[in-house]
């Protein structure tokens, strides 16, 4: 399992560690019964705190992606993907809103703003 910790990113540790196996579950990477690296493998691997493990998989578990057993370790549960992608799509849509209100602000246009959108996106994909 392959996990990309970034010091230059604002975002916590282990807030990076749940957002990247999350999306692991959700593209398929990691299927419904699939063991996760033990909480002291996993900080070992990237060099940071078991506490810091921890969290992650405590913040998973709650969030529904993973289910924890005392001696057997962490793994992945079934998931209700339509219910992820309704809560991605909450948080995109509160993104847009700000974008857009802060377009408005500086009198960016519709049209442009689509353009920067159609950039930030990789470009002309359906």
């Amino acid at each position: 399992m392959d996990i990309i910790i970034s010091n230059a990113s604002g975002e916590p540790i282990y807030n990076q560690i749940v957002n990247q196996i999350k999306t692991m579950i959700m593209e398929g990477a990691l299927k419904e019964g699939d063991a996760l690296p033990s909480m002291r493998n996993l900080a070992m691997q990237l060099r940071i705190s078991v506490i810091t493990t921890k969290r992650a998989y405590e913040e998973l578990e709650r969030d529904g992606f993973i289910e924890s057993y005392t001696g057997k370790g962490s793994f992945v549960k079934a998931q209700n993907t339509e219910l992820y992608r309704e809560e991605q799509l909450r948080c995109i849509e509160a993104l847009l809103t700000e974008a857009g209100d802060k377009a408005k602000r500086c009198g960016i246009s519709l049209r442009d703003l689509q353009d920067i959108l159609e950039i930030v996106y990789g470009g002309d994909q359906s």
